[in-house]
């Protein structure tokens, strides 16, 4: 009877925990709401377009993007519970699938998933915040439609929080802002907005305000519906509304104020209805087109407030993503036509136009190349007949997949805006592939320079043929990485965006390859030239058995005219036939030899 009993709370607590990795429920303006996690489609019509974003979430280091993401990740269904970044619950973020990531509590590759938040599917990529591993922010943002900012509240706009601004706007993607850890000692969020208007220029006005911060924070406050947000239950689940605390109704006035100064300056509609009625005039349903209009335009920059970490302000932030960013078919994409000597083409953001895509991010697998893909125009089927643009080599696609971190999910067809996964696709990144009637290419992703050098060898000769085929996957994977050997000090020497950068792949070879590498600093190959004539004569005598060697070369060294065409020129004096003529080439030779190793 106890085993029976036993096995029976253990199928119930299955079945439990089955149905809350589908269902989320909660409570909102009182009433009890469930949200399918799993269940989403992917776009094949106008109206499933509509609904679509593909969005990133960037920010500096230790702002909270994985720590947002995994919430975003809890509140639609898509994970059953919450961990945290280090994993030290034994189990780790989400996104944070690779084991150096949970280790050093750092985001290092950019990962991808997809969730279902009310009536909107969206595309997240969540990318790293440290500026070594860059170009995974840079590649991300190249095909996303929006963005999410995070800043920290203490913090503010920090160095990557500039380059990422650059990003953003080198790829003309529209962002929202989210000021996180407003829970922490010292957190400022009015300061952070400042620091948006001066430091990056931005027109950025906030559409929340915090309900206490530090140890006091509590909610939030909607400006534009003048509504006090509680996250409450386990977890933050339950989001109450309220009327605005007592004390802040001037605050409320006062920010909702110069959030419509700051619409008035960009959007006609917002400033014609001030100029006519004041702010009175302008009604809640304006206000968020105007927001909108604007946000799509990238004149305008809303700013959301919370502590991602303590489960407050994270629905409003996915709210965001509904009304202010963009769907595919609002953002213009184009093609370089090579028929047409690169003629600029605007693609269409419609499935059943002709196929257009752009491969962004690579992986090498056991199981073969992983080929994450964005979809700009037309659709994509399993077995589907593809082109790569400017060449013209085709590929029948063998299997489409849908990542959700590390994971993957099959799919047989997807529409235009989707980002996925392929299977079985030689390419590079940055490759564009295109239904075979076209010739379009896309413009790539920008690649930074390498800053810093070391030079890494195996630890034991055996793991050179491991070592080189690591080193030519990782090149292959990320574009930031250089390795050469250097041909005066034979040494091998990679080249990447930083210390931490080069360390990681150093660990990798070792977890990954089982090749553990010694790292050094290059060799600097010292050169020295003569100021003035010097003669030798030198006597060489050497008995190793039999004859043994004996000669002398007596002669001089001096050097060339600064305007002299040639570095190195040999002057042959001997008189007769004393040394044979045909060694004199020989001794030539070593003379161009002891140049290029700078021996005398």
């Amino acid at each position: 009877m106890l085993l029976a009993k036993y096995n029976m709370n253990s199928i119930l607590t299955r079945a439990s925990r089955r149905l809350r990795e589908t269902v989320r429920f909660g409570r909102r303006n009182n009433l009890l709401f469930a949200q399918q996690g799993q269940g989403r489609w992917f776009s094949t019509s106008s109206n499933e377009m509509e609904i679509l974003r593909n969005i990133g979430i960037s920010a500096h280091i230790d702002s909270g993007k994985t720590t947002l993401t995994e919430r975003i990740l809890f509140y639609t269904g898509r994970i059953a519970d919450v961990h945290e970044v280090r994993g030290k619950d034994g189990v780790g973020a989400k996104m944070d699938s690779m084991e150096l990531e949970r280790e050093k509590g750092i985001t290092i590759q950019s990962a991808a998933t997809y969730v279902k938040w009310n009536d909107i599917n969206v595309n997240i990529i969540d990318t790293p915040g440290h500026i070594d591993f860059t170009i995974e922010v840079e590649r991300a943002l190249r095909v996303l439609d929006g963005a999410i900012l995070v800043l920290c509240s203490v913090g503010g706009v920090q160095s990557q929080s500039i380059t990422v601004d650059k990003q953003m706007k080198r790829y003309n993607v529209p962002r929202i802002a989210f000021i996180n850890k407003l829970d922490r000692v010292g957190a400022s969020p009015f300061k952070v907005i400042t620091q948006l208007r001066d430091v990056l220029r931005l027109n950025a006005a906030p559409v929340q305000i915090p309900i206490g911060l530090e140890g006091d924070h509590k909610g939030c406050v909607d400006i534009i519906r003048k509504k006090a947000l509680y996250f409450e239950g386990e977890k933050g689940v339950d989001i109450r509304e309220d009327e605005i605390p007592s004390g802040l109704e001037n605050m409320v006035e006062e920010k909702r104020l110069e959030l419509v100064e700051a619409l008035a300056d960009v959007d006609d509609d917002i400033a014609e209805a001030y100029l006519e009625d004041g702010e009175d005039g302008i009604s809640e349903e304006l206000m968020v087109k105007a927001i909108r209009r604007q946000t799509i335009a990238r004149t305008f920059v809303p700013v959301f407030m919370g502590s991602a970490f303590k489960n407050k302000g994270v629905q409003a932030v996915l709210d965001g993503v509904r009304d202010y960013l963009p769907n595919p078919k609002e953002v213009e994409n184009f093609a370089l036509d090579q028929s047409k000597d690169e003629e600029e083409t605007l693609l269409k953001s419609e499935s059943k136009e002709k196929f257009v895509g752009l491969a962004f991010k690579l992986e090498k697998g056991r199981y073969g190349q992983l080929t994450y893909l964005r979809v700009y125009q037309g659709s994509l089927k399993k077995g589907q007949v593809i082109k790569m643009g400017g060449t013209n080599k085709t590929v029948k696609l063998p299997r489409i997949v849908r990542m959700h971190a590390n994971e993957m999910e099959d799919v047989a067809e997807v529409g235009s805006g989707e980002i996925v996964a392929m299977f079985g696709v030689e390419c590079s990144s940055g490759t564009t592939f295109c239904d075979p009637s076209l010739d379009l290419t896309m413009t790539s992703i920008h690649v930074p320079e390498a800053v810093m050098s070391l030079a890494i060898k195996p630890k034991s000769t055996k793991d050179n043929d491991t070592f080189s085929k690591a080193l030519n996957r990782f090149m292959f994977e990320d574009p930031t990485l250089r390795v050469e050997v250097d041909a005066e000090t034979d040494e091998t020497l990679i080249s990447g965006m930083g210390e931490l950068h080069l360390d990681i792949y150093c660990q990798r070879l070792e977890r990954e390859y089982n090749c553990p590498v010694e790292v050094g600093r290059p060799k600097v190959s010292y050169r020295e030239t003569l100021t003035s004539r010097a003669d030798f004569s030198y006597l060489h005598k050497k008995q190793s058995g039999g004859s043994g060697q004996y000669g002398r070369v007596i002669g001089y060294l001096e050097p060339l005219p600064e305007d002299s065409k040639v570095s190195f020129e040999f002057a042959n004096e001997m008189i007769g036939n004393a040394i044979p003529p045909e060694f004199i080439p020989a001794i030539e030779k070593g003379f161009k030899e002891a140049l290029e190793e700078g021996k005398p």
